[in-house]
This record gives C-alpha cells, structure tokens and sequence, in this order.
C-alpha cells in the first residue's frame, strides 16, 4: 500500500464533479487500499478520491471508536458510486474537520439520517440506513465527488476567513 498527499482547498480538484467508476478492477481495489492507508495516517475518518487528485466517484470511511494503534478495531467502509437515496427531515449538527483544510472545525448541520447505494470494494451492491456520525461522514465524503466541501455550508463571512487562513498557511509553507 502507498500513502498519498492529500490536496489542499486551494487545489481546483477539490472543486470538480467526480465520474463514475465503471469497473471495480483490482486497480480500483489497489486505489481503495492506498486511500485507506492515507486516512489512517493523516489521521481521519474519511477521504474521497478527489482530495488525492484523483476523480472518481469514491470515498472510504472508518468511524469506528478505537484507540491509536488498535488495528484489529479498525473498521474501514468503501464506497464506489455511492448514491444518497432518502435522507430525514430531522437535522443533526456535528463540528466537522477535512483533511483538506487541516486545523479548521466548525458546526455543520446535514439531515440526522440517511439511505445510501455504493459498490464496495468488491464490486458488490450495498444499500445501508446511517444516522450520526455515519450519516454525517457519508454526506460529508459524498459531498466531496460533486466539488463541495463542508465549508460551503457556513455564513459567506465565515467562508471567507477560513479561506483566507488557508491560503496563509499554505504561502508560509511554500
């Protein structure tokens, strides 16, 4: 497995729709297990194909409560062409982070529960029920194949200094 660098929000993959994978292939399969590899060492909860520059319909997730080096916990989801097919009325607000803009969180609100269809790693069809978390880092990932991240969700005010903040950062480390 390869760990990957993870794009920054001033990358312009972050802001492209993703396409559809046609064939889950071991290639895909190989992407998937690279991706988990990178998640687990940022560390994080989930990553989407497009913050590693890569567009193609696909994230993976581990929302699974373990302590740091406990590997037989670990609980790693992925999801290829994953479609959001119902989602609840009722509103669940979580503080929220991403990879991509390392060192910001801030409170989100997204429906508390959600139906989703992927492929898994195998290729094979999936249709599960989330709610907290779950339902959060799925919305959250899924958002990221159509170019939208979770601060898109905030006041303008508050979107703008975050990207200024971001972009700072990233000048200073160049």
């Amino acid at each position: 497995m390869t760990k990957i660098d993870i794009q920054l929000m001033t990358e312009s993959c972050l802001r492209q729709k993703c396409e559809p994978i046609e064939e889950v292939t071991d290639e895909i399969r190989q992407l998937a297990d690279d991706m988990l590899e990178t998640m687990y060492a940022a560390p994080g909860i989930g990553l989407a194909a497009s913050q590693i520059g890569v567009l193609k319909r696909m994230f993976v997730l581990d929302v699974s409560e373990r302590e740091e080096g406990e590997e037989e916990k670990k609980k790693p989801m992925v999801f290829i062409n994953p479609e959001i097919t119902w989602q609840s009325e009722e509103i669940n607000v979580y503080q929220e982070g991403c990879l991509s803009i390392p060192g910001i969180y801030e409170d989100v609100e997204r429906p508390e529960k959600i139906r989703v269809k992927y492929l898994d790693r195998e290729g094979n069809a999936q249709e599960i029920e989330a709610d907290g978390l779950l339902a959060t880092c799925i919305q959250h990932e899924n958002d990221h194949l159509d170019g939208v991240l979770f601060i898109d969700y905030l006041s303008r005010l508050k979107r703008e200094r975050i990207t200024k903040k971001v972009k700072k950062a990233a000048k200073a480390d160049a």
